[in-house]
């Protein structure tokens, strides 16, 4: 049951707070007071969506804020709007949560039955949807939907198979042919930088072999060093015997002569390192890297792109050749998910059938409730959409004779605006007596009518009163009605009226009392003497 609803700062309303009864609630005032405006800040509240513009001018942010009293307690929704980006934030028992979860609530808090709903009945869509609400197995909703998805999948998956196989399939010839090429080189990840560093290597071994030779042709050529530093420390050896100064100089003669022994024996040997066991040579390794070279031009990528595509050739080739057996179990799956469809919507579609003679006979009752001639008739009439071949979703759609002697036709085609006034009324009377027997009054959702009586009068009018009054004695009802025959039923009365204070306009919100109902009833019926009449005789 919805207790409490506070507005501020959204659009006229400036701050109203409305506490409510747990019967008949009646809004009434002028049109364009902002009645139905009032309602809109509940669907806002159960997550509908909601302009920036319609946040009060001067205030950063608009605000609506509900306590419902359920069976395992209070519980408090709060959304706010901001007048800057448009964006808002919903909040349950002052936790911050999200527009979903809201959106799954709703249908246990509020069911709001407008003008907007008596359009939404003309869709032959929506009146196949309040069959299926109807239903008393709605698991064969849920496992056509369920199924119909499992279906579409493995449709999906055929066709982007198939799709991908005729692409590859018309590229086959050139795919062999890039893969031939590729095989023909055969080049291996980052070869090419390999036999790079292997030619660097075997041009420096080359130029260095090139040098020890040159240094042992120095140390042995016609005039060899190691021959004349020979003769030199012996003719220093004399010089240092005659004079005694030029010791160190013979002993330094002497010391480099060993070193440039020691140096040929060395490069005699060549570096440890040096010995080349590289089975490539440099003719070889440039042969390589032309070959790797011209690859690369002809198919117009890196080298590590082409070892790459290699393996994707390699892949799609191999699809090609798989495909016919991944297409025969893809269609093995489709025979699957249609024939569990199949039988799905068999069940469904005769649970359709027996649902629609039952919800026939309860809405005509209720329609002879509300006033319609007692030779009305109503039924449905199934088209078959096709799901998929051999898969007929059968949905149902809203016939009916409102007197007698004339062809059944579509609602759409021959209901007045009041004709359709009362048969969402009658819809809504039978929603609400789904109810469990013994639930308790505050676990049933809050019923909102919004001008639903709209198009009606006379005894009609006494009629839809009536039904108003019986659903209002079994859960909360908030009604918007310019009638005060309505009006005058209410548990609790609000008044809603525009002021101007100051050159700006609010939205008021006023509950009334015993005189200012039988004032707002006067005004409602007319005005002056007669209306003041009516109003009298309403208050008895």
């Amino acid at each position: 049951m919805l207790e409490l609803l506070r507005i501020r700062n959204l659009a006229l309303i400036e701050d109203a707070e409305l506490e409510f009864s747990s019967g008949l609630n009646a809004l009434t005032g002028e049109t364009g007071a902002g009645k139905s405006f009032i309602m809109r800040a509940v669907d806002f509240l159960m997550g509908e969506r909601m302009d920036k513009k319609l946040v009060r001018p001067g205030t950063d942010k608009a605000t609506v804020e509900a306590l419902f009293v359920l069976p395992e307690g209070e519980t408090v929704i709060r959304r706010e709007l901001s007048a800057e980006t448009g964006r808002s934030r919903v909040y349950v028992n002052d936790t911050l949560s999200s527009q979903p979860t809201i959106r799954d609530m709703a249908a246990r808090l509020v069911i709001h039955t407008s003008q907007h709903g008596q359009q939404k009945l003309l869709s032959p869509a929506f009146q196949s949807e309040i069959l299926d609400s109807f239903l008393p197995d709605q698991s064969l909703l849920a496992a056509r939907s369920d199924q119909l998805a499992v279906l579409n999948d493995v449709l999906e998956r055929k066709r982007r198979l198939s799709e991908k196989f005729d692409d590859l399939q018309k590229q086959r010839e050139f795919l062999e042919f890039q893969k031939k090429e590729i095989e023909t080189v055969d080049p291996q990840p980052d070869e090419e930088n390999e036999l790079e560093e292997r030619k660097k290597i075997l041009k420096d071994r080359e130029r260095a072999g090139e040098c020890l030779q040159n240094a042992l042709d120095i140390l042995h050529g016609e005039v060899g060093l190691l021959d004349a530093m020979a003769l030199l420390n012996r003719e220093m050896e004399i010089i240092a015997r005659l004079f005694p100064g030029f010791d160190e100089d013979r002993e330094a003669i002497e010391e480099l002569r060993m070193r440039l022994h020691d140096m040929d024996s060395r490069l005699r040997r060549g570096p440890s390192d040096f010995d080349d066991d590289d089975p490539m040579s440099l003719d070889d390794i440039e042969a390589r890297l032309f070959a790797l070279a011209k690859l690369k031009r002809k198919l117009r990528r890196g080298l590590d792109e082409i070892v790459d595509m290699k393996a994707e050739i390699d892949e799609s080739l191999s699809f090609l050749d798989a495909c016919a057996l991944d297409m025969k179990n893809l269609g093995r799956e489709e025979d699957q998910a249609a024939a569990a469809l199949k039988e799905t919507l068999a069940s469904l579609n005769k649970a359709r059938k027996k649902a629609a003679g039952e919800l026939a006979i309860r809405i005509v009752d209720e329609l002879t409730d509300l006033g319609f001639s007692e030779h009305v008739k109503v039924h449905f009439e199934f088209d078959a959409r096709e799901l998929y071949p051999g898969c007929d979703d059968m949905r149902g759609r809203l016939m009916w004779v409102p007197n007698p002697g004339q062809p059944a036709q579509p609602l759409d085609k021959i209901a007045s605006g009041g004709e359709l006034s009362r048969f969402l009324l009658a819809l809504v009377t039978m929603r609400g007596n789904g109810n469990k027997d013994g639930e308790e009054k505050d676990a049933r959702p809050s019923l909102i009518f919004d001008e639903v009586d709209a198009g009606i009068g006379g005894l009609t009018l006494n009629s839809v009163g009536k039904k108003l009054r019986a659903l209002a004695d079994r859960q909360q009802m908030l009604l918007i009605t310019h009638w005060p025959q309505l009006a005058r039923m209410a548990d609790r009365h609000f008044l809603i009226k525009k002021e101007v204070v100051d050159n700006a306009t609010y939205t008021r919100c006023e509950r009334l009392d015993n005189d200012e109902i039988k004032c707002e009833l006067a005004r409602m019926a007319g005005g002056g003497e007669q209306g003041a009449a009516l109003a009298e005789k309403l208050c008895k």
